[in-house]
């Protein structure tokens, strides 16, 4: 099987797995009553998240060129903005190809090498996964009243028995399928370790690290943290005016808009093309533990998702229309 087949195969399952997501979500909702609540909708509302969601992108440029700079370039910050949305705008139809095309599309207009430039890529990725795990914690933490009991109830019951009491037999089976599943795992890598597979997944961890620890190598290390506060910052905003364009959603306080933002976040590391599924259904789940109904937490997921989307398409095509333009009357200038 050749490279594109494989890849357009692992598109087609991406995209079923979203699909099914929505299908999950969906299938036992009251269409009317979701109809009903986006028909309410407050659309004034998303002209204030529009503009807070597209500082995010804006901070999230200043970051990366912030990464960059310790390479020997500093490219412009409107070349950086537009490369920034043109890969959002790809990674709706193909996750992760919108990674490779910002980098291909700023070394065209910057002279920067592609392949220094992805591995900023790397770097950037793996900072921001490890912001979401805090992220998390700090949601978790903030509603431990809610969030952090229910997170342990849920817990709790794997290792109850049907009575409610601790259940040792379970206790023991996962100790043991746990001891056995890194056993398998330390096994595997040393039988197989020059087969191809184990050896990108060895080169993915090591890339990982890689990313984490060429933060050192930031002249600046306060000014990027600041950075990866502010995007945040701007992501909550973003979430919570959302709230305020939802009928009865306004209510919910800044806190749950966390919860939304940080379950919503996670629900998007599912490859689907765009969060299509999972996004809706991360954002209904987390709702329903506040006691949101499940139309109106889908409602509200699917209402900050298109307006995500809608952004997105908006923005990163007129990026790919700005950026020649824009570049062509500088190189006049000069």
């Amino acid at each position: 099987m050749n490279k594109r087949m494989r890849n357009l195969l692992q598109y087609l399952l991406f995209l079923g797995l979203g699909f099914f997501l929505l299908w999950l979500t969906l299938r036992k909702s009251n269409w009317q009553e979701i109809k009903n609540n986006i028909a309410g909708t407050n659309f004034l509302f998303l002209i204030p998240a529009t503009v807070f969601l597209l500082f995010a992108h804006f901070f999230r440029a200043v970051r990366w060129r912030i990464m960059i700079e310790p390479l020997g370039y500093k490219p412009s910050m409107q070349n950086t903005f537009l490369s920034v949305l043109i890969g959002y705008w790809a990674n709706l139809a193909f996750p992760r190809l919108g990674e490779v095309l910002k980098c291909t599309v700023l070394a065209r207009y910057e002279k920067v090498p592609a392949d220094k430039l992805v591995g900023t890529i790397v770097a950037e990725r793996a900072f921001d996964f490890v912001t979401l795990l805090i992220v998390l914690g700090i949601t978790i933490i903030v509603q431990y009243d809610i969030v952090g009991t229910y997170t342990i109830d849920e817990f709790k019951k794997i290792f109850q028995s049907r009575t409610g009491h601790v259940s040792y037999t379970r206790i023991i089976a996962a100790l043991i399928f746990i001891s056995t599943v890194i056993f398998l795992i330390s096994y595997l890598l040393k039988k197989y370790s020059h087969h191809s597979f184990i050896q990108k997944t060895k080169l993915v961890l090591v890339g990982v690290w890689s990313g984490l620890t060429s933060v050192k190598k930031i002249k600046n290390k306060r000014w990027f943290i600041f950075h990866s506060i502010i995007i945040w910052l701007f992501y909550l905003l973003s979430t919570y005016t959302g709230f305020f364009a939802m009928p009865g959603m306004r209510e919910y306080g800044i806190k749950v808009a966390l919860s939304v933002l940080t379950f919503g976040a996670i629900g998007m590391i599912v490859p689907s093309p765009g969060g299509i599924g999972s996004y809706q259904y991360a954002v209904q789940q987390v709702l329903l533990i506040y006691g949101v109904s499940a139309e109106k937490g889908l409602s509200l997921g699917i209402l900050i998702w298109f307006c995500q989307t809608a952004i997105l398409l908006i923005f990163g095509t007129l990026s790919f229309v700005l950026l020649p333009v824009l570049n062509k009357k500088a190189n006049e200038k000069s």
